[in-house]
């Protein structure tokens, strides 16, 4: 039976679009996306242009195309024009919610390299864990430390570990790097208290109890499927060795010993001290109410900023002054982390606002209007809507938060069980394709030293096998419960 979406969701669709009426103004915003994705990839990969410079021509292609002025480009590049509700985003949020996470992530790896910390962890995984057994343990290192974290975040913790464990071991880069990434993504996806998943349920009215355990049901096969077992396949794509990657050494550390290493202990605290407190800061969300001394301390503390600060702090005792760097030492080692990654924070920041432009122009509400009159199922239209959004925006979470908008009229007939399918579906979906407008996608770039064509390849290939894998398991689910 045809379904039928209401198309007055607020703040997802205006009620005077008619999902099934392509106008002309459609096709040129279809245009202007396909123009400003081509001038970014062929910026990038022929002209050989800095992928900031590529960015920002690529935004001022889609919305002169779209039929933006110039004003409006540069303002919603930068702060994002605003929708009803007064959101903003574009490059200066961007660089607020990620660059500078990845700045004190940044710190917080070179202290981890100048002291010898990473190589204490290194020492350790080669030590105990061996051949075949490494992706598998790097995969599931990755999923516990994104099962609290953003992708981000967990991403800058992570890689100066992946790459000397690379350069120690000799493997392929992208041996071991996708099993990590993949661990990341699934969990940001799949898994609440992950924001996208949890508007997802909010705006489904689905059992965030029931979500979660499937989630983690889901997430461990595909985890698996789209980590080890998809590796060796697309590990030919990236470098071979880490010696060329500043985060393996050089630039940004090169793990130099001082009068001591420090303990495991210290390490693995400096380490997981930011997930912890995001951990329990998630706990407290669900356990107790705002206002309760005990949820607001650790909602304070689990802030992604405060937490990561406060990991930068603990790592200038444990990883500074307990290995005996004196203060000189400790200036120079936090000055030295950050210039390697100002180019990454640059393009970090114009991607969010290209997506950004993408949003305003109207290509995300286009998607979503037209893939609501399809006749589907529920879980596969949620799937379908997160994809398209997903491919125009760039933005995993702007992708669920509006495919559940869209398919919320869906669910009021659905199960308990089929709600909380619904949201994983959606989730599946806003993963899928990563490419050249999504901020992870230049983060993975720009860490594992690839050129755009090596990124869609491996990267953008394992975001793909993630999304079918979730759409499967879901449906697979649906016919069990």
């Amino acid at each position: 039976m045809p379904v039928s979406v209401p198309l007055s969701v607020p703040g997802v669709v205006p009620a005077a679009v008619q999902a099934a009426a392509w106008t002309g103004h459609d096709t040129r915003l279809v245009v202007a996306a396909l123009l400003g994705i081509a001038v970014v990839v062929v910026t990038v990969s022929w002209a050989k242009l800095n992928a900031f410079i590529a960015l920002l021509l690529g935004s001022a292609v889609l919305g002169l195309v779209a039929g933006l002025s110039v004003s409006d480009i540069v303002t919603s590049f930068s702060i994002g024009l605003g929708d009803a509700d007064g959101a903003a985003g574009g490059a200066g949020k961007t660089f607020a919610d990620v660059g500078i996470l990845v700045a004190l992530g940044a710190v917080l790896g070179r202290f981890l390299a100048d002291s010898g910390g990473a190589n204490e962890i290194v020492d350790r995984i080669v030590d105990r864990v061996h051949g075949k057994a490494l992706p598998w343990a790097l995969a599931g290192a990755a999923a516990l430390v994104g099962l609290p974290m953003f992708f981000e975040i967990g991403l800058v913790l992570l890689v100066p570990i992946v790459l000397l464990v690379v350069k120690r071991t000799g493997r392929p880069v992208l041996a071991l790097g996708i099993p990590a990434l993949a661990g990341l993504s699934v969990l940001h996806g799949f898994v609440p208290p992950h924001p996208g998943p949890l508007v997802a349920i909010s705006n489904l009215k689905a059992d965030l109890g029931l979500t979660l355990g499937f989630g983690l049901l889901l997430a461990i096969p595909t985890v698996v499927v789209a980590g080890p077992l998809l590796a060796p396949l697309v590990s030919r794509f990236g470098p071979q060795d880490a010696e060329h990657l500043p985060t393996s050494g050089g630039d940004l550390g090169g793990a130099q010993e001082h009068t001591r290493r420090p303990k495991l202990v210290a390490v693995l605290t400096v380490v997981l001290l930011p997930v912890v407190l995001m951990l329990a800061r998630a706990v407290a969300e669900i356990v107790s109410e705002k206002g309760n001394a005990v949820h607001d301390l650790l909602y304070a503390l689990g802030t992604p900023l405060v937490a990561l600060l406060i990991g930068a702090l603990v790592a200038i005792v444990l990883l500074g002054l307990g290995v005996g760097m004196d203060r000189r030492a400790i200036g120079a080692t936090i000055d030295g982390s950050l210039p390697p990654i100002a180019s990454t924070l640059l393009i970090i920041a114009a991607g969010g606002g290209f997506k950004q432009v993408l949003i305003d122009a109207g290509v995300g509400q286009l998607v979503g209007t037209q893939a609501a009159s399809l006749a589907l199922s529920p879980l596969i239209l949620g799937w379908l809507v997160a994809v398209f959004i997903r491919l125009a925006t760039g933005s995993a979470t702007v992708a669920t938060i509006t495919a559940a908008g869209i398919v919320a009229p869906l669910a009021g007939d659905l199960s308990a069980n089929h709600l909380a399918l619904l949201a994983l579906s959606i989730g599946a979906g806003s993963l899928f394709f990563s490419h050249v407008n999504d901020v992870g996608f230049w983060l993975v770039k720009q860490y594992f030293g690839l050129t755009v064509g090596q990124t869609l390849k491996s990267w953008s290939v394992m975001e793909t096998v993630i999304s079918v894998c979730g759409l499967l398991g879901v449906l697979l689910l649906s016919l069990v419960v």
